[in-house]
C-alpha cells in the first residue's frame, strides 16, 4: 500500500512531467526553419513576404535582468532610442545584474536618460529580481500563461513587456506580442486591411499561425524594416 507521502511524491511528479510536456522546446535553428516552411504553405501573404525580403533573422536574447531592462526601455520609444539608454546605463553598471543597478542613484539615472517613470519601473524589477519575488531562472519551465503572470507582478510589466520576453529571451514558439504597433502595422499592410481594426480582430488573424505567432511575428518584423529601408538588426 502506497503511503500519503509515496502518494504525494507522485502527483507532484506527475504534474512536473505534464507540465514539460507542455512546454514546447525554445525556438532553434532548425525548428525557425519548419515553422517559417509551415507557415509559407499556409498564408499566402507570409510566403510572399519571405519571397520578396527572405526569412527573417531568429531574433533572440539572453534570458537575464538585462533583457529585460531592455525591454521595459523599449515601451514606447524607439528601438534605437531605448539603445542608446541602455548603452549609457551598461555603462554604469559593471557588471550589469539587479544587485549592481541598485546602487545607482538618481542622478545617475537621469544623466542616462531615464525618464521617472522608467527610473520607477526598473527600480521595482531589480527589486523584485534581488528579493527573490521574481526568480528568472524559474520561468523556463513555466508555461507561457504562468511565466506571463509571474512577469506582470513586477511593476511596469504589462501583457506586452512580457509577451516580448517569452518571445525573445525564451523563445517560446507560439507568443503573439498584443499591441505591438509595429506588428499590428504590418499585418494589416500585408493583409490590405483598411479602415480601423480593433485589436481582437487582429489577434483573430493571428491565431490561424498557431502554433508558430512568434515566428510570424519576426516575419512580420521583418516586412516592417524592410519595407522603411531600416536593415535588420542583429538582435531586437
Amino acid at each position: 500500500m502506497k503511503t500519503q507521502s509515496a502518494i504525494a511524491t507522485q502527483s507532484g511528479g506527475s504534474r512536473a512531467r505534464a507540465r514539460k510536456r507542455r512546454n514546447p522546446p525554445p525556438l532553434g535553428p532548425g525548428s525557425f526553419e519548419v515553422a517559417l516552411k509551415d507557415l509559407a504553405a499556409r498564408d499566402a501573404e507570409l510566403a510572399q513576404v519571405l519571397a520578396r525580403y527572405g526569412p527573417p533573422p531568429l531574433w533572440r536574447r539572453r534570458p537575464c535582468f538585462a533583457a529585460l531592462v531592455r525591454i521595459i526601455l523599449e515601451q514606447q520609444v524607439s528601438l534605437a532610442s531605448a539603445r542608446a539608454v541602455y548603452n549609457r546605463l551598461a555603462a554604469r553598471v559593471v557588471p550589469f545584474s539587479a544587485a549592481n543597478f541598485r546602487r545607482l542613484d538618481g542622478r545617475s539615472l537621469r544623466k542616462a536618460g531615464l525618464t521617472r517613470q522608467k527610473r520607477t519601473y526598473l527600480l521595482a524589477l531589480a527589486e523584485a529580481i534581488n528579493t527573490g519575488r521574481l526568480r528568472l531562472k524559474a520561468l523556463p519551465g513555466m508555461t507561457d500563461d504562468e511565466a506571463r503572470q509571474a512577469l506582470m507582478q513586477v511593476k511596469g510589466i504589462g501583457p506586452w513587456t512580457a509577451d516580448i520576453y517569452l518571445l525573445m529571451a525564451l523563445r517560446r514558439p507560439d507568443i503573439w506580442p498584443c499591441g505591438d504597433l509595429a506588428l499590428n502595422t504590418a499585418l494589416k499592410a500585408i493583409k490590405n486591411l483598411e479602415g480601423r481594426q480593433s485589436e481582437e480582430d487582429l489577434v483573430a488573424i493571428a491565431a490561424h499561425w498557431q502554433p508558430w505567432r512568434a515566428v510570424a511575428a519576426r516575419i512580420l518584423w521583418h516586412y516592417y524594416l524592410c519595407t522603411r529601408g531600416q536593415p535588420a538588426p542583429e538582435d531586437l
